[in-house]
Order: C-alpha cells, then structure tokens, then sequence
C-alpha cells in the first residue's frame, strides 16, 4: 500500500497529475490534510482538502440513524452553522473504506439546486473514521408533517414534489439511483428543498441482485419486497409517490409492520398485479412464495377527496405496481399537475430574453443616435453611391500619396540610344517604372526587340 501510494503522490505532483489519477482503481488514503479518492465506478477522481475536529465548536445532536448521527456546529473560521454527519463505523482495511461511496456521490452530483451541498471531509486518522460536513437545513418532511393538524396549502405540496422530482430526475441522469427516497431525507430551507440521504445511492450498471435491505419499508416497491434484489431507479418513483400522498394526507399511505404486512397493505389499497408481472417477480424470489389470492383494491382515491384530479391521477402513475409500466422522473416532471410551475420557469426564461431583447433595442438607438449626427448628404445617400464614393477617395488618396516626377518630352516620346543591351534593357525597365506601366518580363522582352 505505501508504494502505492507513494507512486499516486509522484504522480500528483507532475504536470498531467489529474490524468494520471485516472488509470488507478478505487484507493482512499490521507495525507496532509488531504484525502485522496480514486474510483472506478464512474465517478470522477477528486482531492478533497479535510479540516480537523477542533476546527469546529459542537452546538447540538439533532439526530441518529442505524449508521450514523448528526450534529450542529458552527465553523471557528467562518462562524458558519453546519450539519455534521458522524459515521458510526471505524474502517480497519482501505477495502471497508472503498466501500464507503457517499463521497464521490456528492461530488459527482455538486451544484444541483436540490441536491445537499457537501462542505468538508472530516478524518480521524487515528482511529480511521469518517465525518461529512454539509450545509445546515431548518427541518426534514417529516418534521414538517408529524404534529400538522391542517392540511398544507396545495401549492407549496405541488412545489416540493417538483423540485423532489428534479432531483431525483437529475441523479438518474447521472446514472444512479437513490433507493431511500423518505420524508427523512427530504429537506427544508424555508419553502427551497433538498434531498439528502446519498449514502444508499447505486449506479444503474451495479449488476443484479441489489442489496434487498433498504432502511424505510414503508416507502419500498414492490419490485424491491418481493424479489431477491432485482429493482432499478423505478422504485425512487414509487417512494416519491409514497411520499406525495403523505404531504397531501398528513400520515403513510402503506404502513406495514413487516414485510408480509407491508405486501399486503399495498394489495389492499391497490389490488393484486396482473398475474404475468407476478410471474415476473417470483422468477428471481427466492426468499418467500409469491402465491396472492386476487384481491380488488380499494384505492386511495377516498382517503383524500380533497385533492385535485391531476395529483390524484400522478400518485396513480407513480405507484403502478409494474415498475415497467411506471413513469420515470422525466416523465412525472411533465405531468399536468405541474404545468403552472412548468408556465412559470419559462416565464422567467422569457423574462431573461426579453431583457437582452430590450438591451439590443437600447444599443440599436444608440447607435442611430450617433448616425443622426452625420451630415445629411451622406446619411442620404444610396449604399453603392457611397461605396463608390468610398472607393474613389481611396484611389485619389494613393495618388496624393505616391507622387511620380514627371517625365520630360524626351523621356516620354523622344527615342533612346543604347550603347549596348544590357544598358538597353536597363532603360528599358527604367522607362517602363517611370511611364507606372506593369513591367512583366514579356512585355520587356517585346520592347527591347522593337527598340
């Protein structure tokens, strides 16, 4: 490992040290305060300068998962508050550590307007863990719902969702998918959402079977309960549906208790598939017997009558049981429902060109302004008369500049003698420069014979 890494520092310190990078495999190591990220799993190359515990001053916990916790702090340089994500793991081997992808995901999807932002890398090198500094958010979606006792206006439901929707629509074209799509990971900054939660993100090339385990049952598909991994990025569709019915209805739509529970919760309210896409499941369901009684959902339509058609008819679209007959985020993105937001975004596109319509205009007058102040002769005057004129001031100025003396009677009509050709030819050429006539050798040649 220390010839290695020796040989990636080499190569980080010559001229083409990026490019070099790239022909590595996935290797984590720090040094001088830097950690080193190489992968292979399409994720660009990245150095990612690291600060220390001390640099930050620990406010408060805000809270805990299965592997990590999240503190608030305040940045000793800055006075910035942040959210700092605590790994609970300690890596032993540098292969637990190339495990850890959250890192190349969030530089990977940087620079998205609803995607986390992800300040700082804090390291311990003593004891070989990991803490990740992002920017501080005011509260998640479920924060926001689990005391509400009235109904959230339907715009601000209809603006989370898309700007939900685009972020997920943003990481699937980047080849990834999320699979833990929850309230938890849905957060707030006053009415501008991002979504967070990027450790459980998988490129859509990772080979099947997937990691089954996904930590929130009550928004996992389908496809992910009854198969033995074999999902791809239709099930963040489905847990964005889940999670729409919730901000519209204030509580889950499928809250099952266990697996079993939570397959039968979702027949109850949407019904068992088609018997073919059933057949399609239990070929890679090895785990449990795939044998449902048909059963006639009861829909959801009732559990909230007060919402409007087109959201009704989205949740519908994104929590089709068959993930091949399920809409993608590109998709949910151009939906009805959304067309007032869509109008408003190319509003304000319009708005942009506009303006840069209106500088032109301004420029456009400026410049007659100035065209106002030539004389009128030449303001109306055809366009070949001018050019005409343009060209014979040029000619008249070349001969006010090249000035020939004139020529004497005998140098222009008188004959010449010649004592011998070479003399002859000379005058000859002298004669022809001072006449300004074009001296080819021919015409010389043609000359001197006459002569």
């Amino acid at each position: 490992m220390k010839l290695v890494q020796q040989q990636i520092l080499r190569d980080l310190q010559s001229q083409n040290g990026e490019q070099m990078l790239k022909h590595y495999t996935q290797i984590y190591f720090y040094y001088y305060k830097k950690l080193i990220i190489l992968q292979n799993n399409n994720f660009e190359c990245k150095v990612i300068s690291l600060q220390r515990w001390i640099d930050y001053k620990l406010i408060a916990k805000l809270g805990y998962g299965t592997s990590s916790e999240v503190i608030k702090a305040q940045s000793i340089a800055s006075n910035e508050i942040v959210a700092i994500k605590c790994m609970k793991k300690v890596f032993q081997t540098i292969d637990e550590v190339n495990e850890f992808r959250e890192i190349p995901i969030l530089r990977k999807l940087q620079n998205h307007d609803h995607i986390i932002n992800l300040f700082e890398v804090l390291f311990d090198e003593n004891t070989w863990r990991f803490s990740l500094v992002f920017e501080l958010m005011e509260q998640n979606l479920y924060e926001l719902i689990k005391d509400r006792q009235i109904l959230l206006e339907q715009d601000k439901i209809k603006s989370y969702m898309y700007q939900l929707l685009k972020a997920i629509d943003f990481i699937h074209k980047n080849n990834l998918f999320h699979r833990c799509i929850v309230p938890e990971n849905i957060l707030l900054q006053g009415d501008h959402l991002k979504l967070a939660g990027m450790g459980s993100c998988k490129s859509i090339y990772f080979q099947h079977p997937q990691t089954d385990y996904i930590d929130a049952r009550w928004y996992r598909a389908p496809e992910v309960l009854l198969t033995d991994g074999y999902y791809d990025r239709k099930m963040d569709i489905w847990g964005a549906g889940c999670v729409l019915f919730e901000i519209t209805a204030l509580y889950p739509l499928f809250p099952g208790n266990n697996e079993f529970d939570q397959i039968n919760k979702i027949h109850n309210i949407l019904g068992t598939p088609n018997p073919k896409v059933l057949d399609r499941f239990r070929k890679h369901a090895s785990h449990m017997e795939i044998n449902f009684p048909p059963k006639v959902g009861t829909g959801f339509e009732n559990l909230i009558p007060y919402a409007p058609k087109d959201l009704v008819d989205l949740i519908k679209q994104m929590l089709i049981y068959d993930p091949e007959e399920r809409i993608d985020a590109t998709q949910a993105l151009r939906h009805p429902y959304f067309k007032e937001l869509r109008d408003q975004e190319q509003y304000k596109l319009l708005g942009t060109s506009l303006q840069s319509i209106k500088l032109q205009e301004k420029l456009d007058e400026e410049e007659q302004k100035n065209c106002r102040t030539l004389p009128k002769q030449i303001l109306f005057k055809k366009p070949n008369q001018i050019l005409q004129n343009s060209i014979k001031n040029k000619k008249q100025q070349l001969q006010d500049t090249v000035k020939l003396p004139p020529l004497t009677k005998q140098q222009a009509y008188g004959p010449i003698y010649f004592q011998n050709k070479e003399t002859k030819k000379q005058s000859a050429q002298h004669e022809y420069i001072l006449q300004g006539k074009k001296a080819n050798l021919g015409n010389l040649k043609k000359n001197i014979r006459q002569k």
